[in-house]
């Protein structure tokens, strides 16, 4: 299944969006939920976090074919790094590359600490929260507009979100690096199909405890016309 996205204009959204060129789409997020759309090869989708440290939990899929999807551990093996930042390529388990962080306000994003759901909710925080929206239900719900369902869920990229590593290699989720406004963007190297869950998780400070909207622009740049 793919969605044909057609040039419209948007009132700031191409002074918003960090690539220069015609506004294909500028869509909000709801704080929680869920978004998705196709990317064409050549254009660039800058992910804006309005109202600054909330994370975005994001997967991609190879538009033509869905079994190609984001690896984290080939991406962080090519890249010898386990954060990304401006110049980290996104790559497929083929190894293929799916999308390139092209510029990038931050300067750490989140690859190994996965996405919160309603189980292990429970498991860290107490049975209370087992029935609290998770960012695994938002791309299942997401995902299944595209034929996608639970077993195509792989390791995600959490855009905006700090998860340091300790010398014993624990995870840290502390608060976050990020800023109202701040932004982040991505050339798609292929039709991609980007699927993201803004964070409902309130439980740990990844969202300042407070979930937030965002946005989402994607432009075509000259030389992709």
């Amino acid at each position: 299944m793919t969605t044909a996205i057609t040039t419209q204009s948007f009132p700031g959204a191409s002074e918003t969006a960090l690539a220069v060129g015609p506004v294909i789409l500028d869509e909000f997020v709801q704080a929680r939920g869920p978004w998705s759309a196709v990317v064409a090869a050549g254009d660039v989708l800058t992910i804006v976090d309005l109202e600054g440290n909330q994370a975005v939990d994001c997967l991609l899929y190879a538009a033509g074919d869905t079994a190609v999807r984001y690896s984290a551990a080939v991406t962080i093996a090519a890249q010898e790094s386990i954060v990304l930042t401006t110049g980290s390529v996104l790559r497929a388990d083929t190894g293929a590359p799916l999308m390139t962080v092209v510029a990038d306000e931050v300067g750490v994003h989140d690859t190994i600490g996965g996405a919160c759901s309603q189980e292990s909710n429970t498991l860290r925080y107490g049975q209370h929260t087992r029935e609290q929206h998770a960012c695994v239900e938002n791309f299942l719900i997401e995902g299944s507009r595209w034929g996608l369902g639970k077993r195509d869920l792989v390791s995600n990229i959490n855009w905006f979100m700090n998860v340091p590593v300790d010398p014993d290699g624990a995870l840290g989720i502390v608060d976050g690096l990020s800023a109202p406004g701040k932004r982040i963007a991505l050339r798609a190297e292929m039709d991609t199909l980007v699927l993201v869950s803004n964070c409902p998780q309130i439980n740990n400070p990844c969202n300042g405890f407070h979930p937030t909207p965002a946005r989402m622009i994607v432009t075509r740049p000259e030389a992709a016309r």
